[in-house]
């Protein structure tokens, strides 16, 4: 391994080693879903997949 593969691998273990604790608080500490949540991510979701589908249909013809 050379240099810069190791500088790379040191950099992710401390990044790691930063961000897991915030990440695990906020785990913790994070709000609970209510009955509505659900639609707020799918109708999105829903019309991003119906954007992707149209576009993948106007390229295939």
């Amino acid at each position: 391994m050379d240099g810069m593969q190791i500088a790379s691998a040191v950099f992710l273990v401390l990044m790691l080693a930063f961000l897991f604790p915030r990440a695990k608080q906020m785990f913790f500490n994070s709000p609970k879903a209510e009955s509505g949540d659900w639609n707020a991510v799918l109708l999105p979701l829903l019309g991003v997949v119906g954007f992707v589908m149209l576009l993948i249909w106007l390229v295939g013809q």
